[in-house]
């Protein structure tokens, strides 16, 4: 689901991460690639300097997505989409965000899941439940531009921040999805430890 409005935004943390898988998966001319199947506007903005607590049109980030997706893995796009997220969870939790890790204590992370979400979105919250000692419910509401793509790629962060965190075997479940016509995206995490 599109959306009309100017406030759906994203952090430019996001973008660099996009750019920085390109570049370890398939070098510059795959970043090259990608880039040259973008409207001009949208090059312009990511081959410029990208501020990573800057914002930026979440549109401009949907569009990036399904462009590298379409060149890493036009097979398989939603694997692609998870690797994304993967991806920006390694950058940023090894980085910038590196303070929501505790190694052995997964809930740690997740119990700050709605700091983390102002962290990247300037639109709606998310909501952490401990479930039990290896499991909890993240639920995403208000979200504007909600995308099955987009959910793929918070599946993909999610499941490399639990393991960052310690956790094995992780599985991030979504039987709830805006996309699919709920009120609000469910995310169900579980692991071992």
């Amino acid at each position: 689901m599109a959306t009309d409005s100017a406030a759906a935004r994203i952090k430019g943390s996001v973008l660099i991460a996009r750019l920085k898988l390109l570049k370890t998966q398939g070098g510059e001319e795959c970043l090259q690639d990608v880039l040259q199947r973008l409207p001009p506007a949208d090059r312009k903005v990511l081959e410029g300097v990208i501020m990573p607590i800057g914002w930026y049109p979440l549109e401009l980030n949907l569009r990036l997505d399904a462009a590298i997706a379409a060149a890493l893995s036009p097979r398989d796009r939603s694997k692609a989409f998870i690797d994304m997220g993967r991806a920006s969870a390694e950058d940023n939790l090894k980085g910038p965000h590196h303070v929501f890790i505790r190694k052995g204590d997964p809930h740690f992370l997740l119990s700050h899941a709605p700091e983390i979400y102002r962290l990247y979105y300037a639109v709606g919250e998310r909501s952490y439940e401990k479930r039990g000692e290896r499991i909890a419910v993240l639920r995403t509401v208000g979200a504007e531009g909600v995308t099955e793509a987009d959910c793929l790629t918070i599946i993909g962060w999610h499941q490399r921040a639990i393991e960052l965190s310690g956790g094995r075997n992780v599985q991030v479940g979504h039987p709830k999805c805006r996309a699919r016509g709920n009120g609000h995206c469910e995310y169900l995490c579980s692991w071992e430890l």
